[in-house]
């Protein structure tokens, strides 16, 4: 009874987690193209074309693939009651049987097309547009198997030697280790400044918490386009302040060269995500039992050694989880990085990678690979942190 009152939960995670889990797995370890997402199948238009008072049914036939062949390829079309054809003109492979058309093809080769046009006769007080539509109501159907990369039998490393012997990969596993841990560890840094700083009383605190939240309840397209048209190099207002106050010697374009670019997507992802660790860490320290800085006050203790010997101990625990959380977070992180820069400038993270493989370079399977590197190190460094780091805080 346990079992089956759990039944829809299970099957719930399953669906959601487990099963697109698996599959991606699967197109790692398969020579999948962005074309081959298409179905190997024969295609069959229908048209009523009419010219010099003759009437013709015209099938455009044709595989759909340029690269394989369909097996057992033919179709068949019921001709509406409106519409006589004539049987002493059907090409050779094609019958008719009680105005139903069959046409078999064998194995149509990898771009294979054919026309076959069959003349026919309108019943009276039928127009050619009455017919078309009649047409269009019955549609042909359509046999054959070709071959699936998706459910064949035919697996590969390529997709990961592809990643590993890329030049370029150390550079992204090194541009995603700065932004996901600098991001990271600036986020909490940043949180934990605010919440101690607003948790003091005083005039307009209300005010200036719920001014903390806007960086991260602002619309991220909006955040990007207003951060990238600031620090434009031609335009932007922050390098015209910058030249004119002597800072620089020429305008800076922040996103467009290393090192510059990284340290302004890994900025952007501090200033946008502190709001979450200050709220998490506010709401802790205000849980915190204030005999404690009493008696330390009494003590003489600094300000410096109650932050330290006091509130540190209090917050390891939330410290923990927020840093567990916004680690993943960030490594799996795209849209940020891509807005600001589309990946260019040495910010080309994991992530970005996987989009680069996917859609741009159109190899799913090379972008399922990169997508199964990313499960595993955060898999890894999971396991790490609840392994050693959460048992130390008690967690």
């Amino acid at each position: 009874m346990a079992w089956a009152m759990l039944l829809p939960t299970v099957t719930a995670v399953t669906a959601t987690i487990i099963l697109p889990l698996i599959a991606i797995f699967w197109i790692s370890i398969k020579p999948v193209q962005l074309a081959d997402l298409r179905p190997v199948t024969i295609t069959v238009r229908e048209t009523l074309r009419t010219g010099d008072g003759q009437h013709l049914i015209e099938y455009r036939v044709r595989n759909s693939s340029q690269q394989k062949p369909v097996a057992n390829a033919a179709f068949s079309d019921t001709i509406p009651d409106n519409i006589t054809p004539s049987p002493n003109t059907l090409p050779p492979e094609c019958q008719i049987n009680n105005k139903t058309i069959r046409c078999d093809f064998n194995t149509a080769k990898p771009g294979f097309s054919a026309r076959i046009r069959i003349p026919v006769t309108l019943a009276p007080n039928t127009t050619p547009d009455t017919a078309r539509q009649t047409l269009r109501n019955s549609a042909p159907k359509t046999q054959g198997k070709g071959d699936n990369i998706l459910t064949n039998s035919t697996f590969t490393t390529d997709n990961f030697a592809r990643i590993f012997d890329s030049r370029e990969f150390l550079a992204v596993l090194g541009a995603t280790a700065f932004y996901t841990v600098f991001g990271t560890v600036g986020a909490l840094a940043a949180g934990l400044a605010a919440a101690l700083v607003l948790n003091r009383p005083f005039r307009g605190k209300g005010l200036l918490r719920g001014l903390c939240l806007f960086p991260y309840v602002a619309p991220i397209i909006a955040v990007a386009f207003t951060w990238t048209t600031l620090l434009d190099p031609f335009s932007g207002s922050v390098n015209t302040l910058l030249v004119q106050m002597g800072v620089v010697a020429s305008p800076v374009n922040f996103f467009g060269q290393k090192p510059h670019a990284l340290v302004m997507v890994t900025l952007f992802e501090i200033w946008r995500y502190f709001p979450l660790s200050f709220l998490f860490i506010l709401a802790r320290i205000q849980a915190i039992d204030t005999d404690m800085y009493e008696a330390a006050d009494m003590d003489g203790a600094s300000p410096f050694q109650k932050f330290l010997y006091l509130s540190m101990p209090m917050l390891l625990g939330i410290l923990s989880i927020l840093f567990l959380l916004r680690f993943i977070w960030t490594f799996n992180k795209f849209d940020d990085i891509f807005l600001l820069t589309g990946g260019n400038a040495g910010t080309r993270t994991l992530t970005v990678n996987v989009y680069e493989q996917a859609f741009a370079v159109s190899n799913i399977g090379a972008g399922a690979a990169v997508a199964v590197v990313i499960f595993a190190v955060l898999l890894a460094f999971s396991l790490f942190f609840l392994r050693f780091i959460s048992r130390e805080e008690g967690l």
